[in-house]
């Protein structure tokens, strides 16, 4: 109970800290194109510091829900390229997106099971047998808010390592278009005309695609299963 405690302490501290002190104001657009340049040049002089500053800046920005993981990606294909900010957002969104799982599991998770234990048993069972594929395609269709799939994510029986494996597969074609659309930063007037709807149609595509074995095991079950006359 004490840990639990401290816990939830810590994440209401820090997120405080980031809304009494307006830190969310270097986390716009409007921001990034004004302190492109700065950033840049700090790398340049400092590469593995800032690599290693942004990848913990990210992982503070998705573990604690806050808003900006948009302009962080794009930070990154702005500064590093489209190829090294895929990497680096590549651990820190899973490492945050982990720890934010985590919390959600170790906080939550017996209050939620305790009051809705008898409705959600069905539907852990069936996530918990096709776990990565489901996923997969809440990280590959943009429709879903990332910080959502992690808090829910920890209320279910998925286990850790499959969660992990999902998230840092799942994530990796939004981040390279994104970090690849940093690269022209001076068109961008804004985050809505990023993804194209070309864009986002290939993505519930590549979701779909990675639902197709979960259909196909259904099927099988069904057509194995004896039928009633």
């Amino acid at each position: 109970m004490k840990k639990k405690i401290f816990l939830v302490a810590a994440l209401v501290s820090a997120a405080l800290v980031f809304y009494v002190f307006d830190l969310g104001q270097y986390l716009t657009l409007a921001s990034l194109k004004a302190n492109r340049q700065t950033l840049f040049d700090y790398y340049e002089a400092n590469a593995a510091t800032m690599a290693l500053g942004y990848i913990g800046v990210y992982i503070v920005v998705v573990a604690l829900s806050l808003p900006g993981a948009t302009i962080m990606t794009l930070c990154g294909g702005a500064i590093f390229g489209a190829g090294k900010a895929t990497l680096f957002i590549n651990i820190g969104a899973t490492v945050g997106a982990t720890l934010a799982f985590l919390a959600a599991r170790f906080i939550l998770r017996d209050w939620v099971e305790e009051k809705f234990g008898g409705k959600l048993q069905k539907f852990n069972q069936g996530f918990s047998k096709n776990a990565l594929n489901y996923i997969l395609f809440l990280r590959l269709v943009p429709v879903f808010p990332f910080f959502l799939i992690n808090l829910a994510s920890g209320l279910t029986q998925i286990p850790l390592r499959t969660y992990v494996l999902g998230t840092m597969i799942g994530i990796i074609p939004g981040s390279f278009v994104f970090a690849n659309a940093a690269s022209n930063l001076a068109a961008i007037d804004s985050l809505s005309g990023i993804a194209s709807p070309g864009v986002l149609g290939a993505f519930a595509l590549l979701g779909l695609f990675s639902l197709i074995p979960t259909f196909y095991k259904k099927y099988k079950e069904k057509a194995a299963s004896p039928s009633v006359s």
